[in-house]
């Protein structure tokens, strides 16, 4: 056993234990921004809230970063490494401006936030896998790097959206087409 490979199981032995640390880092930020996802839908499908396009939207991309970690998983086993799990981060959310804009501004502000986080670190498990000269693992995380591209610009255009609304009206009829947009 090499580098935490099982050399005679191992499908690529060249995959070594630096870049079974940054996939299982990587799978780790996935679920947490599928926790954090899962937090917003929770408190926009609330009845006190009552924003079901947020919740919606939110609960949508719950599912997309769970996938991404899955997708993660799956790539770790194809290439030899083992899935180490860890605590996932539980994340703080303070809504106490229950105004109909504030609540949705600081929701896709912290969404823009972790879509902005989410791609530096795929940015660094490139750069390792470009440092350890694997270009397939290179052309496996480019895929999401596009991905990451359209969310912060989706989202991005979401904050500016709202900032011009206000509340009432507006965001109720942002809420209504936001649902219908994932």
């Amino acid at each position: 056993m090499r580098e935490g490979i099982d050399l005679k199981f191992a499908l690529y032995p060249c995959f070594l234990k630096f870049r079974i640390q940054a996939l299982n880092d990587h799978i780790n930020i996935e679920f947490t921004a599928s926790y954090a996802y899962h937090s917003l839908f929770a408190y926009f499908d609330r009845d006190s809230v009552g924003l079901n396009g947020f919740a919606e939207y939110f609960r949508k991309m719950a599912e997309e970063e769970k996938g991404h970690a899955e997708a993660f998983i799956r790539y770790q086993n194809k290439r030899g490494g083992k899935v180490v799990f860890k605590s996932v981060a539980v994340p703080e959310m303070q809504f106490t401006k229950l105004d109909g804009t504030s609540d949705v501004l600081y929701a896709m502000e912290l969404a823009l936030q972790l879509e902005k986080f989410v791609y530096e670190k795929l940015k660094q498990m490139h750069q390792t896998a470009s440092d350890s000269h694997d270009p397939q693992f290179c052309d496996e995380i480019e895929k999401y790097l596009a991905e990451q591209v359209e969310s912060m610009k989706t989202m991005a255009g979401y904050v500016a959206q709202i900032k011009r609304i206000g509340t009432g009206h507006g965001v109720w009829d942002l809420d209504r087409k936001i649902g219908g947009s994932t």
